[in-house]
């Protein structure tokens, strides 16, 4: 069965044109009217026809992940094979489910999302602003889930293996707009398969309700913890390998001889004298190792990008004949 999500906040004049075009390959949809101030449950409930949608209600505002996970535990607890988020603004193209599940039923991935970045007509109607922002978000997720081969981190078009989605530490997800870029994070933990699906990116008259000045700081934070925990957890934690040898010692490296470097910089200024080129060399040497070794530590993590299905390894083991 595949199961469809709707996390809804301030979409009361989208949400009944996205429930329509649903189409019939999805036998369940889940609207999460997420406190919203403007009645979305209500105005669902009063005027969809539609007997697969089913109203869940949150006491109070939890962001986009606390909707989603609402959902997701609503499907799995009604059997759910698999589930698909969609969101409820409009931006998104219910009739591209198809093109989104195909990998998961195909058994070649556990979790896929859309990439607005693949056809480069719809970039054109994509404010530059967050044409920027998104560049920048996708590289820094690359950095903390280590799927080097994904962009569009923030599209919340996605489908997920319901096998996979009950390993999830959903008490340890990130609620808000973090939401889906955390997703990765515990996904490439899990040692998940994801991969995009190219979609178009629409632009209505509907404002996005993130504040990039707001989330700017906090992203790049959680980033940062996210990618020094995925080091340790795959490098250190479940494993040992050279590319172990490789960040520890080049990180080492890139330290010592930034600090030298900068102190005996600073105290020829001071004093007033020139540094040898012993001195410089002893600065220079470190750093140039430790770039060599940082860049061998990306090329091992480059290649090392799940591909190996893990619903396929959750799921029981057939009866032998």
């Amino acid at each position: 069965m595949i199961a469809v999500v709707v996390p809804c906040y301030r979409v009361k004049k989208q949400i009944l044109g996205v429930l329509a075009a649903i189409g019939p390959e999805c036998e369940a949809v889940y609207v999460v009217d997420d406190a919203c101030p403007e009645g979305s449950g209500d105005h669902v409930e009063a005027e969809c026809r539609d007997e697969r949608v089913r109203v869940l209600r949150n006491d109070h505002n939890q962001g986009v992940g606390g909707a989603t996970l609402a959902g997701y535990r609503a499907a799995l607890a009604d059997g759910a094979d698999v589930v698909v988020k969609l969101d409820g603004d409009g931006q998104m193209d219910p009739s591209l489910i198809p093109r989104l599940v195909r990998p998961i039923l195909d058994g070649e991935a556990d979790y896929t999302k859309g990439n607005r970045f693949f056809e480069f007509e719809g970039l054109e109607r994509m404010p530059r602003l967050r044409l920027i922002g998104n560049s920048m978000l996708s590289f820094a997720s690359k950095l903390s889930s280590g799927y080097w081969n994904l962009f569009d981190p923030t599209n919340g078009f996605t489908a997920i293996h319901a096998a996979v989605a009950r390993q999830l530490p959903t008490a340890k997800l990130s609620p808000g707009y973090f939401f889906e870029s955390d997703l990765l994070f515990r996904l490439g933990i899990l040692r998940a398969v994801v991969c995009d699906v190219p979609m178009p990116a629409i632009y209505g008259g509907e404002r996005s309700s993130l504040v990039i000045r707001h989330v700017a700081g906090p992203f790049a934070w959680k980033h940062l913890t996210n990618t020094a925990k995925r080091i340790f957890y795959n490098y250190y934690l479940r494993n040992f390998n050279i590319a172990s040898i490789e960040i520890l010692l080049g990180g080492a490296f890139l330290a010592f001889g930034t600090w030298f470097g900068a102190s005996s910089w600073l105290r020829g200024i001071f004093a007033n004298t020139p540094q040898t080129s012993g001195t410089v060399m002893l600065a220079a040497l470190p750093v140039i190792v430790g770039v060599q070794l940082v860049l061998a530590f990306l090329n091992y993590d480059l290649a090392n990008v799940p591909r190996d299905p893990l619903h396929r390894r959750l799921l029981p083991a057939l009866p032998r004949s």
